[in-house]
């Protein structure tokens, strides 16, 4: 679990034209204000390692953000924190050294491969870009390399600029950044959106390409990857949440923390411009009607990587209802189906090639109809039990 701090919501300092979070600035329910005893508050009940995030977190008042940075300090020893980059000034990596700040930026590639991250202006847009190169490079300098968030869409991972990224990407391994999370971009109404998104096509030939890359580059991790990987496996305890079991109003991989200390959930469901309050339970309707709704009408019946996948994040569902698996579907399939072989040539076996997979299938739909969510590794495990 992920407990994400988010003193002023949605709230950012640039419009990019993709950003999941749209739909909630539009419909005007971004805080203008938060109290920061409520939220420290509710920090002291959950007793759990936090992350600082947004919206743009770097625009919460710097004595705040101190305070808050100085509780996960105190408490666990250090503090995550997600950021664009574009406010982040010389006093602040200070900060980050004194409280042991796990930065983490969003950016999408140098100069124009990062143009749908949209400033006011092109030119604003491309100082903006500059100043989180330029954050990167002091960080790496200064022995804090960030992690790396890159949304593949248009700008960036077209066939004409792919090469210009895995260049780039390149050259952040020369600074010292290990890791890199790749996102296909969340195919949203947003405002100025149209046309950044890849075909599936095109989506699955970027993650090949990036794939090879990870392998000839050796000193930069796509997490994505070895975590397909693993899930293949039924190693599922280090997963990222997109392949994991998840009810959009019980979010179990994150819990926020708003702007009045209440609990919230991983934004990336709200379409519908709301932020929807915490659930006080979790249940899997979700995965238990796509293991039984046909495939052409959005479900996931008989997909042998239902396992490994189980319909993706809903965030990114088709026509926006969580109800339903995967716009990107096709491009995961397509990965899954490239590690199945690997893992084969290797004599590995993929949990998609379980001759006892139905049987596996049936624990996992029998522990979600009654609340549970056990992982694949334990299923595993009761099952090679003698």
């Amino acid at each position: 679990m992920t407990v994400e701090v988010r003193p002023l919501g949605d709230k950012c300092n640039i419009k990019c034209r993709y950003c999941y979070q749209e739909g909630i600035r539009t419909a005007g329910n971004v805080p203008t204000r938060y109290d920061l005893d409520a939220i420290m508050a509710t920090l002291d009940r959950l007793a759990e390692p936090f992350s600082l995030f947004g919206g743009e977190i770097m625009l919460t008042r710097r004595p705040d953000l101190e305070r808050l940075m100085q509780l996960g300090f105190d408490r666990h020893g250090g503090v995550g924190m997600q950021t664009n980059g574009t406010l982040i000034e010389e006093r602040d990596i200070e900060l980050f050294r004194k409280y042991h700040v796990r930065v983490g930026i969003s950016i999408d590639g140098p100069g124009p491969l990062n143009d749908a991250r949209w400033a006011g202006s092109l030119a604003a847009t491309r100082r903006a870009t500059a100043r989180i190169e330029a954050a990167i490079e002091t960080l790496c300098r200064e022995g804090m390399p960030p992690n790396v968030i890159v949304t593949l869409n248009r700008m960036n991972a077209a066939p004409a600029r792919l090469g210009v990224l895995c260049e780039w990407i390149g050259f952040l391994g020369s600074l010292g950044v290990r890791k890199l999370r790749l996102h296909l971009l969340e195919q949203d109404e947003t405002e100025g959106g149209e046309g950044l998104a890849l075909t599936a096509q095109e989506n699955l030939a970027a993650l090949r390409r990036l794939r090879r890359l990870e392998q000839e580059l050796l000193s930069v991790q796509f997490d994505i990857f070895a975590e397909m990987a693993a899930m293949l496996r039924g190693d599922d305890a280090q997963t990222s949440c997109v392949f994991h079991a998840c009810d959009p109003y019980a979010t179990r991989a994150v819990v926020g923390v708003e702007s009045d200390g209440r609990l919230g959930n991983c934004g990336r469901t709200n379409k519908d411009g709301v932020t929807h309050l915490r659930a006080g339970r979790e249940a899997f309707e979700r995965q238990l009607s796509l293991y039984r709704t046909p495939q052409a009408d959005g479900g996931c019946e008989g997909c042998r990587f239902f396992l490994a996948c189980k319909g993706n994040c809903p965030g990114t569902a088709i026509d926006g209802d969580w109800r339903m698996r995967s716009i990107d579907c096709p491009v995961w399939f397509g990965l899954f189906e490239d590690i199945e072989t690997e893992l084969q040539a290797n004599d590995e076996v993929a949990i998609s090639r379980l001759e006892r997979r139905s049987d596996l299938e049936a624990k996992m739909i029998a522990a979600w109809s009654i609340g549970d969510n056990p992982t694949l590794h334990s299923l595993l495990q009761q099952a090679d039990a003698p």
